[in-house]
C-alpha cells in the first residue's frame, strides 16, 4: 500500500508548484489579480493557464526578495462567526515592533474551496494590510481542490480520514511554498493571539541553542500551534505529510517527524507565546477546551492590576484581568506575595472567579492562596486600607458568590500567596461580576424621585 501511496504523493508534491498562486499586490494595483478576482464566480476560478501566468510572473520576484529570519505560516478556511484570520493578523502585527516585522514574513494559505470566500478575504486583507503586501511581508497563496488527493476511506473512517487528509495537505502546500522565504518557520493557526514582541522572544530562545541540536521548538502546548522548525527541513516535512496524509493528525505527524530526525524529547519554551481565542475549537483540542464551561460574561469594570511578584512584559499583571486568554506568569513566589485588581471606582460585587494553572494539564496552579475584598483606598497608587477574606483557593481555583453585606463598595480584589512555591505560576484570569456602586446609587435616587413625584 505504501508503495502506491508514495508514487501518488510524489506526483502531488510536483503539483504543489503547478497549482499554487500568489497575490503580492492589492487588487487596485495589480491588474492581473484584479482580473482574476473579478472573473471568479461561485462555481469556478479562471483557467489553470491564468493562475500559472500569475504564479510564474511573481514567483521570480518572491525568490529575489531578501530572505527574512522568520516565516509565520497560517492555513485558513471559512467558518461561522467572526473572521479569526483577520483577528490573528491584527494580533501578529500589533504585538510586533517595526524592527520585528522586518525580520518576519507572514504566509497565509487560503485553504477553502469557496471562491466567494477567497475573493472576499483577499479584498479585505488587501485593504487592511496594503503596506505589508506591497513590501512582501505578507503573502497569500491558494491551491484549488483538484490538487488534493482523493480519500477513499470506509464509511466508519471517512470523517477522521478526511479531516486528517485536508489538514495535512493544506499544511504541506504551506510548507513547500515557505521553504526559501526565511531561515526559520513558525506554524500557528488562524484564530489565535500572540504575546507582545514574540519575534524577539523566539529569537532569544533560538540564540541559546546550537542550530544542529534541535528539530522542533514549541512555543505553545496546544496541538500544532506555535511550532518552530528550520526552513531547510520543510521540503522533507511536506513530503512526509503527503505520504501519510490520512493516517494521522498533523500534530502527531509533527512529533513523529521530530523523532525521526533525532530529537527524542519535546522542547517546550516557556512562557508560551501563542494561545487560542475563546471562540476557537480545533478538531484535536475541542475536548480539552470543553473541560471548563465558560461562565456568563463577567462585567468589564475598569481597573489596574498591581503585584510584587516577578514578571515579564510578555505576561504582565494586567493580563490576568482581561476577557481573552492571555495570562499573568511568574515563578518562585513566596508567602505574602500578591496580585491585586484596584478598581477605578468602588463596585458592588456579587461574584468573583479566579483561575490559575494551565487549562490543558493543570500545571502551574497557585497551590495555596486566598482572595480578599478591599475597601476605602488611599494614596498614590491607591491601596485599600481594610480587607475581608472572601475564600481560599482549592486546587488553584475559586468561584465564589458574594453576600451583599461584604460585596458593597469594593475597591480591591486581592489574590494572596499563602505559602512558598518553587517553579512557575500561571494566573489565567480574575473575573468579577457586579456594577459600579455609583451607578446603583444613581438608579436608587431616580427611583426615589419617581416615588416622590407620584
Amino acid at each position: 500500500m505504501h508503495c502506491s501511496v508514495r508514487t501518488c504523493f510524489r506526483a502531488s508534491v510536483a503539483l504543489i508548484f503547478l497549482w499554487l498562486f500568489t497575490i503580492l499586490q492589492i487588487p487596485e494595483e495589480n491588474e492581473d489579480v484584479k482580473n482574476v478576482i473579478n472573473h471568479g464566480s461561485k462555481n469556478n476560478f479562471r483557467s489553470l493557464d491564468d493562475w500559472q501566468n500569475i504564479t510564474f510572473k511573481y514567483l521570480k520576484e518572491i525568490q529575489q526578495r531578501r530572505k527574512t529570519w522568520l516565516t509565520v505560516g497560517i492555513t485558513s478556511e471559512s467558518r461561522e462567526g467572526p473572521n479569526g484570520l483577520l483577528d490573528t493578523l491584527a494580533s501578529l502585527y500589533h504585538t510586533s515592533s517595526t524592527s520585528e516585522q522586518k525580520q518576519m514574513t507572514v504566509l497565509v494559505h487560503l485553504a477553502d474551496s469557496d471562491p466567494t470566500w477567497i475573493r472576499r478575504t483577499i479584498i479585505r486583507i488587501s485593504s487592511l494590510y496594503r503596506a505589508q503586501i506591497l513590501t512582501g511581508q505578507l503573502l497569500l497563496i491558494h491551491a484549488p481542490p483538484d490538487a488534493y488527493p482523493a480519500v477513499n476511506d470506509t464509511q466508519n473512517e471517512v470523517s477522521r480520514g478526511q479531516v486528517y487528509s485536508k489538514q495535512n495537505v493544506d499544511h504541506a502546500f504551506l510548507m513547500s511554498f515557505a521553504t526559501k522565504l526565511s531561515t526559520y518557520f513558525l506554524l500557528i493557526e488562524d484564530n489565535v493571539f500572540c504575546a507582545p514582541n514574540f519575534v524577539n522572544h523566539i529569537r532569544s530562545k533560538v540564540g541559546y541553542r546550537k542550530p544542529n541540536t534541535w528539530v522542533l521548538l514549541e512555543f505553545s502546548n496546544m496541538g500544532f500551534l506555535g511550532k518552530l522548525l528550520h526552513s531547510r527541513d520543510l521540503p522533507l516535512l511536506a513530503h512526509f505529510l503527503l505520504l501519510f496524509h490520512k493516517e494521522r493528525s498533523l500534530s502527531w505527524l509533527l512529533l513523529h517527524f521530530r523523532t525521526l530526525l533525532g530529537q527524542q524529547s519535546s522542547i517546550l519554551c516557556r512562557p508560551f507565546l501563542f494561545y487560542h481565542r475563546l471562540t476557537h475549537l480545533t478538531f484535536e483540542n475541542k475536548t480539552l477546551v470543553g473541560h471548563e464551561k465558560d461562565p456568563p460574561d463577567p462585567y468589564t469594570l475598569s481597573g489596574t492590576v498591581y503585584t510584587d511578584m516577578r514578571f515579564s512584559d510578555t505576561h504582565s499583571p494586567q493580563k490576568a484581568y482581561t476577557l481573552d486568554e492571555s495570562f499573568f506568569w511568574s515563578y518562585n513566589v513566596t508567602t505574602g506575595n500578591y496580585l491585586t485588581v484596584i478598581l477605578n471606582n468602588p463596585a458592588n460585587l456579587n461574584r468573583v472567579q479566579v483561575r490559575t494553572g494551565s487549562i490543558t494539564d493543570g500545571k502551574y496552579i497557585l497551590e495555596k492562596g486566598q482572595v480578599e475584598l478591599g475597601y476605602d483606598p488611599e494614596g498614590t497608587p491607591p491601596q485599600c486600607t481594610s480587607f475581608t477574606l472572601l475564600g481560599r483557593l482549592v486546587q488553584g481555583q475559586m468561584d465564589q458568590f458574594i453576600l451583599e453585606s461584604i460585596g458593597c463598595k469594593v475597591s480591591c480584589v486581592k489574590l494572596a500567596v499563602n505559602a512558598n512555591q518553587v517553579g512557575g505560576l500561571m494566573i489565567r484570569h480574575i473575573y468579577i461580576w457586579g456594577e459600579n456602586a455609583k451607578n446603583r446609587k444613581d438608579v436608587q435616587r431616580d427611583n426615589d424621585d419617581d416615588d416622590d413625584d407620584s
